[in-house]
């Protein structure tokens, strides 16, 4: 296999061990604990994913976009240390709610804040081993995140606290992140950590928290408006059908997270389309065809995976296959954008997640829940379009950008 390859495959494995890690941490909570103490750590789960995507956006995305080699280490370093400091002023800010906060809801968030440092660190370092072309380095350090937590959580007694089970969560990422850090240690050596570029206003990450805020945004006003006008059975009918899809969503993250240092590497726009485009061919022709296998599966494999939800879902499952078909698509042709002019996807995000929302309850409108499945396909089909639109008028060659350093 190419080193090419192999950094892919090392990408997707990665992005797999971190989601399941995300999917066994809530099955082993819920399992766990009761009721209640479920609810609060769902609540703390909930506002990490949250700073989780906020750092990705601000940091993580503008690492992996670095294109100048002899900055790299400084990069990284600068990364770490800006994501150690925040997340820590973060922690005490949650620390403190949780002390105001009677309860075990309280002592979940205070648990929160002690161990934030170390799970955001800990995954920061995957950015700069995508950035380094070393997700290998990754993929071990996520590896063995994955055994720790799951063997920590699983030492844990019955109905066990929420605060509990966030702090063990937590201090579990410690054996990762020493390995993460060691395995970094000879790309950073001698490199001196500079926060400043992190601070100053045009910073790129910037654009990507908005697009990260309005893409979650209207993801849950998505839902929010189908819920007000449609029954709890359509609701659940398609979050159901858009679980199924879940490995493609692997996929599509790994893409989003960790391409644009292999996609960079091609010579000028025409080899940085051309590998998009194939990229893009390919998830397209999964999602085409996982949806086809879904809808094949007979009733009673269904029912296993859904229960009584499978009725009601799997009628959606034409039109979600044809919006994760047509996302495969989208997915590259933002990176394509991310790759040559970064700052020329906040726009796209912002216009076709709100278009998207419109097309949803339009769509239940027209023709209910099968109506809102295909509006959110078309609004997928319409981004993929605008996107690739945007790419075809890029010029021929464009100088690397440092979006670090670059100011708006």
């Amino acid at each position: 296999m190419s080193r090419r390859g192999l950094a892919a495959v090392s990408s997707v494995l990665d992005q797999a061990a971190s989601s399941a890690t995300n999917i066994l941490v809530l099955v082993l909570a819920a399992r766990l604990s009761s009721a209640s103490g479920f609810a609060d750590f769902s609540m703390v789960y909930v506002t990490f994913s949250v700073l989780l995507g906020l750092n990705m956006a601000y940091v993580g995305q503008t690492v992996v976009l670095e294109k100048d080699e002899e900055r790299l280490g400084a990069v990284c370093r600068s990364s770490l240390a800006f994501t150690a400091a925040a997340s820590a002023a973060a922690g005490v800010l949650l620390a403190v709610v949780g002390l105001a906060v009677a309860g075990a809801a309280g002592r979940a968030f205070l648990a929160l804040g002690l161990v934030l440092p170390l799970v955001l660190v800990q995954d920061g370092l995957r950015y700069c081993f995508s950035a380094l072309r070393t997700p290998e380095r990754a993929l071990a350090a996520d590896a063995l995140r994955l055994v720790c937590v799951v063997a920590a959580l699983l030492l844990q007694p019955e109905g066990a606290s929420a605060g509990r089970l966030v702090l063990v969560w937590g201090v579990s990422a410690l054996p990762a992140l020493a390995l993460g850090l060691v395995l970094l240690r000879p790309y950073v050596r001698g490199s001196a950590a500079d926060l400043r570029p992190y601070l100053r206003r045009g910073h790129l990450g910037q654009r990507f928290v908005v697009e990260f805020a309005v893409g979650n945004g209207s993801s849950q006003l998505a839902v929010l408006g189908l819920g007000l006008f449609a029954t709890p059975l359509a609701v659940g009918a398609l979050r159901g059908a858009t679980t199924l899809f879940g490995p493609l969503n692997v996929l599509f993250n790994s893409a989003n997270a960790f391409g644009p240092p292999v996609v960079g590497r091609a010579s000028g726009k025409r080899g940085v389309v051309r590998l998009t485009v194939a990229m893009g061919a390919v998830l397209a022709a999964l999602g085409a065809g996982w949806g086809a296998v879904l809808y094949a599966l007979p009733e009673r494999l269904g029912r296993q995976l859904l229960g009584d939800t499978w009725a009601a879902a799997s009628a959606l499952l034409p039109a979600t296959g044809a919006q994760y078909a047509v996302m495969g698509l989208g997915t590259c042709a933002l990176l394509t954008l991310r790759v040559l002019n970064p700052r020329a996807t906040l726009s796209l995000q912002v216009v076709f997640s709100l278009l998207s929302v419109a097309l949803l309850l339009g769509g239940y409108a027209l023709a209910g829940v099968t109506g809102a499945a295909w509006g959110l396909a078309a609004g997928s089909a319409l981004k993929a379009a605008a996107a690739w639109l945007r790419v075809s008028r890029l010029p021929a060659a464009r100088a690397p950008e440092s979006p670090v350093t670059t100011a708006a």
